[in-house]
């Protein structure tokens, strides 16, 4: 059985599978199997990131016999981009049973050109070259990002600071800036996205080294973009 995004083309996803690359992730044993990252190229030579998996599922009330972590990967990464977060592009996702019923899956996504992240480019001295009203601007933008997703009852789930992104074009203060997010795999809805906003900022905050001054910028984004200030942080 083969599930992916468009109409399987036959083939497609053995092509995709053997496909080798550098690994970045080198792959992990947990939920039952195995998952990895490695770097490959389309055809054009675009730089592409394949997260491979074999036995790697996650169970739910409605999938209790398991199902591909990829696939719940996929549906938070469409949805984040239809509320114009800036996450990896899908390029393709498939997921088969192999001859011992064991599930193998692929993710392929583009790579986040220009993007890096945004501990690295604080420890390349971003804030120093760009001046403190545009590091604030920047701290309220990735609360804005994250009350765009909780206000959807997304919750990101694991969400540290070396998942959040950031694209930064020109120098000095006029410079613009984009940010971004990555590593979906945990996301999940709930049932209010005050639950979601809640479990996603005390988690960034113990799992980030930003000073209190820069989270107050963080949350006056979120507030500001979520409508409401989230108790209890």
């Amino acid at each position: 059985m083969t599930l992916a995004l468009h109409s399987p083309t036959p083939g497609l996803f053995e092509q995709w599978w053997q496909q080798q690359g550098e690994w970045v992730e080198e792959p992990n044993s947990r939920r039952g199997g195995t998952s990895g990252v490695q770097r490959i190229h389309d055809r054009d030579g675009s730089l592409l990131y394949a997260k491979r998996q074999v036995g790697h599922i996650y169970h739910s009330f409605f999938h209790p016999f398991g199902r591909p972590t990829v696939l719940r990967e996929v549906k938070a990464l469409t949805s984040f981009a239809r509320l114009g977060i800036n996450v990896p592009k899908v390029v393709y996702c498939g997921a088969e049973r192999g001859v011992d019923n064991a599930w193998r899956a692929l993710l392929i996504t583009a790579d986040m050109k220009g993007f890096i992240e945004i501990n690295q480019w604080h420890a390349g001295g971003g804030r120093e070259r760009h001046g403190e009203a545009f590091h604030g601007r920047v701290m309220q933008a990735v609360g804005a990002m994250i009350a765009r997703m909780n206000n959807a009852r997304w919750q990101h789930n694991c969400l540290y600071s070396k998942h959040v992104f950031i694209r930064v074009e020109g120098e000095g203060e006029h410079a613009t800036f984009e940010v971004g997010m990555l590593d979906l795999e945990k996301s999940r809805r709930r049932l209010t996205r005050q639950q979601a906003a809640r479990h996603d900022l005390r988690q960034l905050r113990r799992h980030s080294s930003w000073s209190s001054a820069d989270w107050q910028q963080v949350i006056y984004g979120h507030s500001t973009a979520f409508g409401s200030a989230i108790k209890g942080l």
